[in-house]
């Protein structure tokens, strides 16, 4: 099944990306009719991400169904009002998924999101699926009473991410599914992966941390998010415990632990 399910990826992506998508498939999806369905939809060029329906496009990565889980349990835990919209900032947004969803789900005029990402082919594609779903970015001129996005280029890595980004803090919420892979790991990949792939979206340093570390020096910088913020972080195998220590050593509070609906630790949830 395996080798026909990649067959059909190829056809529609190229070696390069089918071979990479399929992995990332199998590793959070059982074999079966998931797997298949989830080949024919990123065939098609697009995938249902909770009630939206998202474009896809190599070499960005597929909007995955654990993503969409903790998404949908994390709108449940804000409570945002028109009268004092809040802001929220995502990194490494990919194809937007995780602040149009939130848009999406949030009463409207009640969420101003910004997306960055390293990667043009991301912001390109995070900047169709906003018009796709009928999200204005803040500078429209008929925006009216909606939740707003924008994507922005920058490199959280970057001592000058701040400035460079055009970011503009505090924010009330901040959201990130950042590259989790360690070296070790990276480089035990298929050569049909480690070889073509951007680098960028999968390696996470040495031990898989490193954007977790630049995201905890971030959000502890004073003034960067408003009391009461929440910070929520999407997590590779066994990295639980290591990301919530790096938060608790953010003075992060109430940090919290979510699992997937396969039963794996997904979710880092911190408290300003």
């Amino acid at each position: 099944m395996a080798s026909k399910l990649l067959s059909a990826l190829t056809a529609a992506l190229g070696p390069r990306q089918a071979a990479n998508e399929l992995r990332w498939m199998q590793r959070h999806l059982p074999s079966g009719p998931d797997l298949a369905k989830m080949v024919q939809r990123r065939v098609a060029g697009s995938q249902p991400f909770g009630p939206l329906n998202l474009l896809t496009r190599p070499p960005v990565l597929i909007p995955r169904p654990e993503t969409e889980h903790w998404v949908i349990q994390l709108a449940e835990r804000i409570t945002a009002q028109p009268q004092l919209p809040k802001r929220l900032l995502d990194l490494g947004t990919g194809s937007g998924c995780i602040p149009l969803l939130l848009c999406h789900l949030l009463p409207q005029g009640s969420l101003d999101a910004c997306g960055v990402d390293i990667s043009e082919h991301a912001l390109r594609l995070a900047t169709d699926n906003a018009e796709l779903c009928g999200t204005p970015t803040p500078t429209e001129a008929d925006v009216g009473h909606k939740n707003t996005f924008m994507a922005t280029d920058g490199n959280v890595l970057s001592p000058s991410f701040s400035a460079d980004a055009k970011i503009s803090p505090p924010y009330d919420i901040v959201t990130s599914n950042p590259p989790y892979i360690p070296r070790e790991e990276f480089l035990c990949l298929p050569r049909s992966v480690s070889d073509y792939e951007d680098h960028r979206a999968l390696l996470g340093g040495e031990d898989g941390l490193l954007f977790y570390r630049a995201i905890a020096s971030l959000v502890s910088k004073n003034g960067f998010l408003h009391p009461g913020a929440i910070v929520a972080l999407e997590i590779g195998h066994q990295q639980a415990q290591d990301v919530e220590k790096i938060m608790l050593e953010a003075n992060m509070l109430n940090v919290e632990i979510w699992s997937d609906p396969w039963g794996k630790h997904r979710t880092v949830v911190a408290h300003r």
